[in-house]
């Protein structure tokens, strides 16, 4: 099993910044793609960013590239989330996802999450 606590979110205005933070426990973090994802109320669950295990693959969603950077720090087990130039329609709960080696970006692909954090973002 993999525990997963996110913390970092908050309420926001617009064209601001925050980081995400996601701690993991009870696996070889090393051996672990992360991912985040967002859910605003009354819509699917969506992906936000991934980051291969070794840190050298990252994947964003096309409503976030130039804005969000996913980054992790395996000395310390965590995968961060930085969230620049934020919009309104940025708001959500955001969930830290994990899987086992091989990076991903679809919901059902990863088996580990997080209780999410919220993220708000005033206009």
């Amino acid at each position: 099993q993999v525990q997963l606590v996110e913390s970092g979110g908050g309420l926001v205005q617009a064209g601001g910044s925050l980081r995400l933070s996601c701690a993991a426990s009870g696996r070889t973090f090393s051996n672990l793609a992360m991912g985040w994802f967002r859910q605003a109320p009354g819509k699917e669950r969506e992906f936000v960013c991934a980051i291969s295990s070794g840190g050298t693959g990252t994947y964003n969603a096309d409503s976030v590239k130039g804005r969000f950077t996913i980054s992790r720090d395996n000395a310390k087990n965590t995968v961060y989330l930085q969230m620049n130039s934020l919009k309104p329609e940025d708001t959500a709960r955001y969930y830290c996802a994990a899987r086992t080696f091989v990076v991903a970006t679809t919901v059902g692909a990863f088996d580990f999450w997080g209780q999410g954090t919220q993220v708000t973002v005033s206009s």
